[in-house]
């Protein structure tokens, strides 16, 4: 299956989103009741406009799995059906109100070492980009980010909103990280231009892993959409798409 990852949706200088392209490679999975997550694996940042293939590599006899994206010979991602995040104890969501307060307390506006970002990045433009300003909430570690979905929201749309945020209440404010591992649950889409909230948590590190929580909220308080990832700390200057084997970038 071709694959890629048009520019508009980079992440750091050069390479893709990682929560964009982790949703774009889980429409290759198949679902099922028993397993209606997706887990991605990147395992290298992934080329901008660059045909890339994905393909779908058995795991068992039990008939399960694994879509893999190739760019050349190199391994880019990993994705397959999962159990999903855990939904007990998630935190509920706080008012449009509160994370548009808490926006204003978001830290990328002092520094964001990937304002390219089309999740959160503080150098795009408000019709290219998602412009997501996860902030904390006030009294508490949990970090809130409002959100008015634009017309062309989609499943990839609602990966890329479930992706940032956790970075930012991992911490990568003081130690920049990218997206290493995602599972996500998408239920339903969001409604364009109704107001929704975005919320994130951290789950704990390890080392330079660091995990966090996050989970999408319609106005009346539906969970949407929901996801944990782990996140690697990283040199920002050395990330960028390797060459592929048997090519050049």
């Amino acid at each position: 299956m071709a694959f890629l990852v048009p520019a508009r949706f980079s992440g750091p200088p050069e390479s893709g989103n990682g929560g964009w392209v982790s949703g774009h490679l889980a429409q290759d999975v198949t679902t099922s009741p028993d397993l209606p997550a997706v887990t991605v694996r990147l395992r290298t940042p992934p080329p901008l406009d660059r045909a890339m293939a994905a393909r779908t590599v058995p795991r068992g006899p039990d008939g399960a799995s694994t879509v893999e994206l190739f760019d050349g010979d190199l391994l880019v991602a990993q994705a397959q059906a999962a159990q999903g995040p855990s939904r007990d104890g998630i935190p509920g969501p706080v008012s449009f109100v509160a994370a548009q307060a808490a926006g204003e307390r978001y830290e990328g506006l002092e520094g964001h070492p990937f304002p390219t970002c089309y999740s959160c990045g503080t150098g795009r433009s408000a019709d290219d980009g998602l412009r997501l300003q996860p902030g904390r909430v006030n009294g508490s570690d949990t970090y809130a980010c409002a959100w008015v979905p634009a017309d062309d929201v989609d499943a990839e749309t609602v990966w890329a909103a479930l992706d940032c945020p956790g970075g930012w209440a991992s911490g990568i404010a003081g130690r920049p990280m990218v997206l290493g591992t995602m599972t996500a649950r998408v239920d339903s889409l969001p409604s364009v231009g109704e107001p929704h909230v975005v919320m994130a948590w951290q789950r704990g590190e390890e080392g330079r892993k660091h995990h966090s929580g996050t989970a999408l909220y319609a106005a009346d308080g539906t969970l949407l959409a929901q996801a944990e990832a782990t996140w690697i700390a990283i040199d920002p200057t050395t990330i960028r798409p390797a060459s592929p084997a048997g090519g050049t970038a």
